[in-house]
């Protein structure tokens, strides 16, 4: 636990944006209680969701190095030094809606090029002593995810895609995705994959990824959710992220859970689906504009009551975990730009207090007896990428950013020029890292 300390002693604990000197990136992150550890000393983190690095580290389509390299270079210098990355994306590569190339192009088959990106990605980040959160599956279809797992099962033969797809409906998408714990030839192909990436060696370290301390953990997917098959979602959570243990004994295992949502159809629960001795860590995401309880046509109505909803969402989460005597990360959040405009240069003061807010919480948290938070990282980081076309979605071609191929273009993405943000950034990840 984190209390208030004298201000001699903070100044002795390590800082995740040090030099390597004082926190060397040459030994795995641990869990004690509810609290990481890394080098025997207290590990606190502002990170970023970066999902898009094993392709922006490709050599083929959609890869460029150098650009990889400068994004790191500022991120670094911000002080966020955990990434949530992506670690499994599926073809094919003619579906819509979709990261692209595709990490695995069919059942057990890689892009050599996107899997090398992956390489140089963690590469790249053990020069900088960063972390990954190496994210394996999805619920969504972005990235292919537990749809195409039972695409390729044979459960269908198509998914039925949500919205943006004409005639999309997200009900119907989640009770087909939620079948992906029920199928066993599914789950088979996925724990292929487990045992594929997790016993890789990285081509430009020479490190097999299981020995890595560049992982921070690997994340049985983004966001998955039980619906309307509650008691098969609890099995799998369990059984997969025991198989995750018994190939690898050095990296953190989490779900990548929402936490309850807003609402009680996601089949999710806080306590009950982190119990598994074999889960370190909970996670939490929240979504404050996209479960409608901020409207930036209506800021001055709506943000007061949307930061109240988010900040006892946070603390009645933390609540429900206190049983699980388990670290707790905040791995999701955002807000859009001013009147959700989406372009480069517009004003973005709603999501500097938002942000500072958020930050605010996690250090107060820090500071509490017994406290449970332990990282936060904010959605997304677009970098110096750029939208083809504002609130456009996503093609082959474009540049990665920090949205999604199926969502707007430019909505939660915080681009290098948005120096407000960054001083934000930087301010309170040089108090979270200590």
């Amino acid at each position: 636990m984190i209390r208030f300390l004298p201000i001699y002693f903070l100044l002795t604990l390590f800082c995740v944006s040090g030099t390597p000197d004082t926190n060397s990136n040459d030994s795995f992150i641990v869990v004690r209680g509810n609290q990481f550890y890394k080098n025997n000393k207290p590990y606190t983190f502002l990170g970023t969701n970066f999902w898009y690095g094993m392709n922006l580290g490709s050599k083929g389509p959609g890869g460029n190095r150098q650009r990889l390299i400068r994004e790191l270079d500022r991120l670094s210098s911000l002080g966020v030094k955990n990434l949530r990355v992506v670690a499994g994306s599926e073809g094919p590569d003619n579906e819509p809606y979709r990261m692209l190339p595709s990490l695995q192009t069919a059942p057990g088959k890689y892009n050599p090029d996107v899997l090398e990106g992956l390489d140089f990605l963690l590469a790249e980040m053990s020069k900088r002593n960063m972390v990954a959160v190496m994210c394996m599956n999805d619920f969504w279809n972005w990235s292919g995810g537990m749809g195409q797992y039972l695409v390729w099962a044979g459960a269908a033969n198509n998914i039925p895609y949500p919205p943006p797809n004409p005639g999309g409906d997200w009900g119907k998408y989640q009770q087909f995705t939620a079948q992906f714990y029920s199928n066993e030839k599914a789950m088979r192909l996925f724990n292929d994959h487990l045992r594929f990436i997790i016993n890789r060696k990285n081509r430009f370290t020479g490190k097999l990824y299981k020995e890595d301390p560049t992982i921070f953990s690997w994340e049985l997917g983004n966001e998955p959710r039980g619906i309307n098959n509650q008691t098969d979602f609890l099995s799998w959570v369990d059984q997969t992220a025991g198989l995750i243990k018994s190939i690898d004994k050095n990296h953190l295992v989490t779900i990548g859970s929402e936490g309850n949502t807003s609402s009680s159809f996601s089949g999710t629960d806080m306590l009950k689906d982190h119990l598994s001795k074999n889960i370190d860590y909970a996670t939490i995401h929240i979504w404050v504009q996209n479960w409608g309880f901020y409207d930036p046509a209506k800021p001055e109505a709506t943000y007061q009551p949307a930061l109240d909803y988010a900040l006892k969402y946070l603390q009645n989460h933390l609540k429900q975990a206190e049983p699980l005597n388990k670290p707790v990360v905040l791995e999701e959040f955002g807000i859009s730009r001013d009147g959700n405009n989406h372009a480069e240069g517009t004003p973005v003061t709603i999501r500097d207090k938002y942000y500072a807010a958020l930050f605010t919480a996690v250090v107060d948290n820090l500071n509490k007896q017994n406290n449970a938070l332990a990282g936060i990282n904010f959605w997304a980081w677009a970098g110096e990428g750029r939208p083809r076309v504002p609130e456009g979605l996503w093609k082959l071609g474009d540049n990665f950013i920090g949205d999604p191929p199926h969502e707007s273009q430019g909505w939660y993405s915080v681009y290098d020029t948005d120096n407000s943000t960054k001083e934000v950034i930087k301010k309170y990840a040089s108090i979270i890292n200590k």
